[in-house]
C-alpha cells in the first residue's frame, strides 16, 4: 500500500537531498563562475602593481630633484639612495615583489628617470618623452 497524504500526494520514505543533476549543475555554474572571475582578479591587481609601481618613481624622481635643487647638484650628478631617502615617505619598493629599494628601483644621475628593476617593459614612468623635455633645457 502506498502511503498519501490529503491531498493524495505520494508521500516518501522521508528522503530529501539534492539529485545528482542538480548537484553537477550547481558545480558547473560555480566553475563558470570562478573561470569568469579568475583573470579579471589577475588582470585587476597587475593594473594595481603598475599604477603603484609609476607612483613610486614619481615620488623617486620628485626627491631627487628636490636633493638637486637644495644641494645646487648638477643634472650629471650622480645620484644614490642615501642622498635621496629624507625625501621618501616610507619604505619605496616595487609591489610586483620587490624587498628594498635597491632590488625594485635604479637611479644614476638627476637627469635620468629612475627605472623599476621588477617589471620594467610596463612599469614606465613616461618614457623617454620627459628626458628629452630635460635634455633641452
Amino acid at each position: 500500500m502506498i502511503a498519501t497524504n490529503k491531498k493524495g500526494r505520494r508521500l516518501t520514505n522521508g528522503r530529501l537531498g539534492f539529485t545528482l543533476a542538480e548537484v553537477m549543475i550547481v558545480a558547473a555554474l560555480i566553475g563558470l563562475l570562478a573561470a569568469i572571475a579568475v583573470p579579471s582578479f589577475v588582470r585587476s591587481r597587475s593594473a594595481a602593481h603598475r599604477s603603484t609601481c609609476i607612483n613610486n618613481l614619481k615620488q623617486i624622481d620628485s626627491a631627487i630633484q628636490q636633493w638637486a635643487t637644495e644641494y645646487k647638484k648638477p643634472q650629471s650628478a650622480p645620484v644614490d639612495f642615501s642622498d635621496i631617502s629624507p625625501y621618501l615617505k616610507g619604505a619605496i619598493v616595487c609591489p610586483s615583489g620587490g624587498s628594498t629599494f635597491s632590488d625594485s628601483y635604479t637611479i644614476s644621475t638627476v637627469a635620468d628617470l629612475p627605472l623599476c628593476e621588477r617589471d620594467p617593459q610596463t612599469h614606465v614612468r613616461l618614457g623617454s618623452a620627459l628626458n628629452e623635455a630635460r635634455a633641452g633645457n
